[in-house]
């Protein structure tokens, strides 16, 4: 918890400045402005610094539970642990200079590290713009402005985009509890300010601006407990992969790290603004509006075409269109003119006044089908908006049910919009941005009612699978395939009767001993997929054509890839294909394991219909992976198809879950395919590969 972070009785500003345009010096002014704590300026050259007492060094300071250090970068350190004598708890590090500047930087943040952890002081920064709490008139940056008193606490990662942010909601009237620019995390991280805040009384919603996150797995953890208390959104930068290297299995070239933040904060129930403007038009709703109890909302409107286009937004975004109970009708039937729309959406007609959006409101408010409302107002030449506004915030008043609004205009909508801002009700420009912000609501609502069910722990072989990888790294093999399907069958994943075969005599003693017809696999460390070079032929019927198809397999292999090394060839016995999907891992670098699901086959890398999860997983979000895919239908049964086994996957999915987390040398995993019969008739895996995080 970081209460007295945001509550310090006593502040030392150390690098306090004269000029109230330099950080140490903005720092300072934006304090005595607000602060009723005590202010400590400290700088070695000054007796009087701003109309304070300036101290000549930490050392002299009365107290100082919160410092903020606006010092060259060198200096750092040794003023650390002068702080440390003072009993101070937390420093907030403004100055840069450290791994953002390079190996040398990156040695100093290291240092300021250590002292933290030996001390117990926590870390804000370096590099930061610093912080504020609006509630006691905190506010320990340099930004040129201060914030307005609010209920939402934002952290940034980007300083620049602070000062922005502030000046951008001053403008717009949004106010803020706390407000925080991380810097390069040395300490205190998105993790913290999570926990913290979701315990803030002061605080209704969190909001984020993130570049990466430190400790992904833990960010899952805080994220499931903090939504369950107030919704979190956060925006992420650095979405696309340019220039990432190639994945050698189809779960890495498929997997690229902005899937893996998309799935955490989908596990986590972190809502994902893709957008400045849709981080503030969710924050505005949630900051002002109930939750909706469902999907089901009125529209009204004095204009056709923008409530046609607004029940479109709503059907694109998630919500229904409420059919109204027959007393509702009966309300808009003899309140309203009979060319006016009474169903939904309810068009008032363009010459409407306050009054009859007075009446349409009650009526849809009182409805018990109706979840949420989206207020529709173009300007007519008749057209009282400022009095169309305060019946929004009468109807609004009572807070059971969310409304949100679009003005649709320019100037003549700036004094309704002012209004509706005082009234607290969230206006938009658009019908489509009213509509998103209100099924936001409604997902985030959803999301706080379901229990997750449990993570299942299998009984598996655990030493079966480390004896087989630690045998192959001692050769100096990272790379294993259908030779080691042991392991998935050590996990409990089915697998085809399957014998590795080193030579031809090999071969032909296994294919007599499983039984004709077989498949044939070229075994190498060095091919990725097997069928591109064609080391792959099913349905060999007899001696002869195993022979032959070994001579060729290795003849042909060893023309197109002569340096790579061939481990033999493995024997299957022929199974019936079933329906072909493909399940897999691969290891992001923030957040662990990440799972995914989706149909298989050779086709898998152009149809990229795929669905990922962080492990672990339990069998609610298995369930979900495989619902996510477009191709979901075809599982179910189509044309007279039997239904796929689809708790089979299910399992499946659970397994390879565990045996990611248990073995976290694994960098890749594919099962591709894994073929799926029909309802209770199960799975098995006839291929695989895997790939190892190579020892150091």
């Amino acid at each position: 918890m970081l209460e007295e972070l945001f509550e310090p009785s006593s502040i030392a500003i150390i690098g306090a400045s004269r000029d109230p345009k330099k950080p140490g010096g903005a720092i300072l002014a934006n304090l005595i402005k607000e602060f009723e704590g005590n202010i400590y300026p400290v700088n070695p050259k000054s007796d009087m610094v701003q109309g304070f007492k300036c101290y000549h060094s930490v050392d002299e300071v009365p107290s100082a539970e919160l410092a903020v250090i606006v010092i060259p970068a060198g200096l750092v350190p040794d003023t650390l642990k002068q702080c440390s004598k003072k009993d101070t708890k937390n420093v907030v590090i403004i100055s840069a200079g450290f791994k953002e500047s390079g190996p040398e930087g990156a040695i100093l943040e290291k240092q300021i590290i250590d002292i933290s952890r030996d001390s117990g002081i926590r870390i804000l920064g370096p590099n930061c713009l610093g912080l504020l709490n609006t509630h006691n008139g905190m506010n320990a940056t340099f930004a040129a402005g201060s914030a307005r008193k609010g209920n939402i606490a934002i952290m940034s990662q980007s300083g620049a985009l602070c000062t922005s942010i502030l000046d951008w909601a001053a403008s717009e009237n949004i106010g803020f509890s706390k407000f925080l620019s991380l810097g390069n995390k040395a300490d205190i991280a998105e993790n913290d300010l999570l926990d913290s805040w979701s315990h803030d009384d002061e605080t209704d919603v969190i909001l984020a601006y993130l570049e990466g996150i430190k400790d992904g797995q833990q960010f899952i953890r805080t994220a499931r407990e903090a939504t369950k208390r107030k919704p979190v959104v956060v925006i992420k930068s650095g979405r696309t992969s340019t220039g990432s290297k190639a994945a050698a299995s189809h779960t890495g070239t498929l997997a690229g790290s902005d899937r893996a933040y998309t799935s955490a904060f989908d596990q986590s129930g972190v809502i994902r603004a893709y957008s400045m403007e849709e981080l503030f038009d969710y924050s505005r709703a949630f900051s002002t509006q109930p939750l909706p109890e469902g999907f089901n909302v009125a529209i009204i409107t004095n204009a056709g075409g923008p409530g046609i286009m607004a029940a479109d937004a709503c059907e694109e975004v998630g919500l229904r269109l409420a059919s109204f109970k027959p007393e509702t009708i009966d309300k808009l039937r003899h309140g309203l003119p009979p060319q006016a729309n009474i169903y939904n959406p309810i068009d008032v007609l363009g010459d409407a006044t306050s009054q009859r959006y007075d009446l349409a409101l009650e009526a849809a408010m009182s409805d018990p089908i109706v979840d949420g409302i989206i207020v529709l107002v173009s300007p007519q030449a008749m057209t009282d908006v400022e009095q169309i506004a305060q019946a929004v915030i009468r109807t609004s008043g009572n807070r059971t049910k969310p409304i949100v609004t679009s003005l649709i205009g320019g100037n003549s909508m700036v004094e309704g919009d002012k209004i509706l801002d005082m009234g607290k009700v969230p206006n938009y420009p658009y019908p489509g941005r009213a509509a998103k912000a209100l099924s936001v609501l409604a997902k985030y609502r959803q999301y706080k009612e379901i229990v997750r069910s449990p993570y299942e722990q299998f009984d598996v072989d655990e030493n079966g699978v480390r004896s087989i990888i630690d045998s192959a790294i001692n050769e100096g093999i990272y790379t294993l395939g259908v030779e080691s399907l042991d392991i998935l069958a050590c996990y409990g994943i089915p697998t085809v009767r399957s014998i590795h075969a080193r030579t031809i005599e090999e071969a032909l003693q296994a294919a007599e001993k499983i039984g004709y017809p077989v498949a044939m696999k070229i075994v190498s460390p060095d091919i990725s997929h097997k069928s591109d070079v064609g080391g792959v032929k099913i349905n060999i019927k007899d001696e002869k054509e195993l022979t032959f198809t070994y001579t060729v397999m290795r003849q042909n292999i060893g023309r197109i890839l002569p340096d790579a090394r061939i481990k033999g060839v493995q024997i299957q016995e022929m199974r019936y294909t079933g329906k072909e999907i493909i399940v897999g891992m691969h290891k992001d670098a923030q957040f662990g394991p990440m799972l995914m699901f989706g149909l298989g086959g050779i086709y898998v890398d152009i149809l990229k219909d795929v669905s990922f999860a962080v492990a672990p997983i339990n069998r609610d979000d298995a369930n979900k992976m495989i619902q996510q895919i477009r191709s979901f239908p075809l599982l179910t049964g189509v044309r007279g198809e039997e239904a796929s086994d689809i708790d089979s996957i299910v399992d499946s999915l659970l397994r390879l879950s565990q045996l990611a987390c248990d073995f976290p040398e694994i960098v890749e995993l594919d099962i591709n395919p894994l073929f799926v019969y029909a309802r209770g008739k199960g799975c098995v895996a006839p291929d695989f590969r895997i790939i190892l995080e190579e020892r150091k």
